[in-house]
């Protein structure tokens, strides 16, 4: 693989990186009360791209490729992730106005993510995320030289992938906790919570009805 073909490798990453998606929500709501922990969510999901392209390199893309029942459940099983994340952070907020309230605080409790477990929120969704995974099975074997390293090829093809995601969602981890900075009041807060847990819901239930019709 040549550096030209990097380099135009790199342009498509990065216009994929650009269009939002369940990383970018999942970054976002985590990383209002804890910026760390929403880079640990970036960290995971960039984990999870080299993953998919280590699958590449070995051929499981390859059988989920001519497999369109594998593929299809990939995707069930993707949007019940997401769903879960939207539904169970909503769960969370309820439960800590209710514990606010209780205990006669002024504010609400924030809802924060340990490291780890952002880490492996980030790196689930995208393991499960199809677009990830199509992006793969339709781009990354074109770069792949006809007799050449096949998996070298491929982690150095989904390093670069994750790289790229990993300082979007880095930006976006930044951007997000210095903007709750400035919304901190509490029903700004609370808004902004039940919008970016709905929109994940309603992504995984989007990924369903379109694994499930497929």
């Amino acid at each position: 693989m040549t550096f030209v073909s990097l380099v135009g490798f790199a342009g498509l990453c990065l216009m994929l990186a650009l269009i939002p998606g369940p990383d970018t929500f999942l970054v976002l709501r985590i990383s209002m009360n804890k910026v760390t922990a929403g880079i640990a969510a970036a960290a995971g999901s960039a984990t999870g791209a080299v993953m998919w392209g280590a699958l590449v390199g070995f051929g499981l893309a390859a059988v989920l490729e001519q497999s369109a029942e594998v593929f299809r459940w990939l995707k069930i099983a993707g949007g019940l992730y997401l769903m879960y994340l939207g539904v169970s952070a909503l769960l969370k907020a309820r439960k800590a106005r209710k514990a606010g309230v209780v205990a006669g605080a002024a504010k609400q409790t924030p809802i924060t993510h340990s490291h780890r477990a952002a880490y492996g929120a980030g790196t689930v969704s995208t393991l499960l995320n199809p677009k990830v995974g199509l992006f793969y099975l339709a781009v990354v074997p074109q770069f792949i030289p006809h007799g050449g390293n096949t998996l070298g090829t491929a982690l150095i093809l989904g390093l670069t992938l994750a790289i790229i995601g990993f300082l979007y969602l880095f930006t976006i981890a930044l951007v997000a906790y210095k903007t709750m900075k400035w919304l901190k009041k509490p029903k700004v807060n609370t808004i902004i919570e039940r919008i970016s847990s709905s929109i994940l819901a309603v992504l995984g239930a989007g990924v369903i009805a379109s694994g499930a019709t497929s």
